[in-house]
């Protein structure tokens, strides 16, 4: 999973479970989408997104891994139609970091329906197909693996056997395409940005909780599908914190594993050079390219992109296959607005 059901605190309400987040360039600028509410949880009593929530893409235009730009949705109660309004907010500059920042109202919108603001940009939330792929025996392999420091034992497995567990099911996306120009940034050029999303719950105490933090996908299934509370954890903080906090945890974790299959003269080495890779968890973009999140480097992710492959390889330093592709997907991305796969 890339980062479906992936700790207790996100599987206490699905609404504010992000399964995967998306950076890739659209049709008038750049795309970014998050999935939750997965069907593969069962039956919601109220399905959709959570009146009490809110959901932030987060992006950085320096490098530092601290927002600079935060474009959040927040939802109102679902009405007799099952429909949802919704408010877009842009907060900039220091203030992006502020969960209580009130921001500029850009858009209001219902669910199930495009809206365009004067800027041009495009927002779109609602319930879609998922394109994300995984096999289940592939996945919980890998998940003992970095939990026990040995090999990935598929030794029962056959990859003509592969199945896809989430082929059929369904998500609740929100999709924002953003005109270039208001993410390029001034120094130098420079066009590469980083993003992530969060989904907070608010307290009663009149603050804001972190449920979820999604930056690299595939991050939870290697490290914390045995050891839940590093899930919970990884999903609060900030992507700044992030190798500080949890570097050495992550490097020991890979370490172990390489140094089991012997592909590595020096397994440790290779292991900090990866978690320096997985942190800060944050996913880079160059504006204006197309997204590609493949071997030969990471760049935005597009709907396509076999991120498991990907991730479970580079960890181990071995070749990891799922024996399966987008072909697995039951409901195809489209290449126009707003581009999750649309359920018939």
């Amino acid at each position: 999973m890339s980062h479906h059901l992936d700790s207790p605190l996100a599987r206490q309400d699905i609404r504010l479970d992000i399964t995967d987040l998306y950076v890739f360039k659209g049709e008038t600028g750049t795309v970014f989408a998050l999935n939750v509410c997965h069907s593969i949880f069962g039956e919601v009593p109220t399905p959709g997104y959570h009146p009490e929530g809110m959901y932030e893409f987060k992006i950085d235009l320096d490098g530092d891994a601290v927002e600079d730009l935060t474009f959040r949705f927040t939802f109102d109660e679902r009405d007799g139609d099952g429909r949802q309004g919704f408010q877009l907010r842009r907060i900039s500059g220091p203030a992006a970091t502020d969960p209580h920042a009130p921001g500029e109202l850009l858009a209001r919108g219902v669910t199930e329906e495009p809206t365009t603001a004067l800027s041009g940009l495009r927002a779109w939330a609602g319930k879609a197909g998922d394109p994300f792929w995984i096999e289940p025996d592939v996945l919980h392999a890998v998940g003992h693996a970095f939990q026990d420091g040995t090999r990935i034992d598929l030794s029962d497995w056959n990859e003509t056997s592969a199945t896809n567990l989430f082929a059929g099911h369904s998500v609740y996306s929100i999709v924002l395409e953003v005109p270039d120009e208001m993410l390029a940034t001034a120094r130098d050029g420079n066009r590469r940005i980083g993003a992530w999303a969060v989904a907070s719950l608010a307290t009663d105490a009149g603050g804001w909780r972190s449920i979820n933090r999604v930056g690299l996908p595939m991050i939870h299934p290697l490290f914390t599908q045995f050891n839940e509370d590093l899930g919970n954890r990884l999903n609060a903080g900030s992507p700044s914190g992030d190798f500080a906090v949890y570097g050495e945890l992550v490097t020991k974790a890979v370490a172990r594993v390489v140094k089991s299959y012997g592909t590595a003269e020096d397994p440790v080495a290779y292991a900090e050079r990866v978690a320096r890779r997985f942190f800060p968890n944050v996913l880079p973009y160059e504006i204006g390219t197309p997204a590609a999140f493949g071997f030969a480097g990471w760049n935005g992710r597009s709907l396509t992109d076999n991120a498991p492959d990907v991730m479970f390889s580079t960890a181990a330093n071995t070749p990891v296959r799922l024996g399966i592709g987008k072909e697995s997907v039951a409901y195809k991305p489209s290449a126009t607005f707003p581009y999750l796969p649309r359920l018939p």
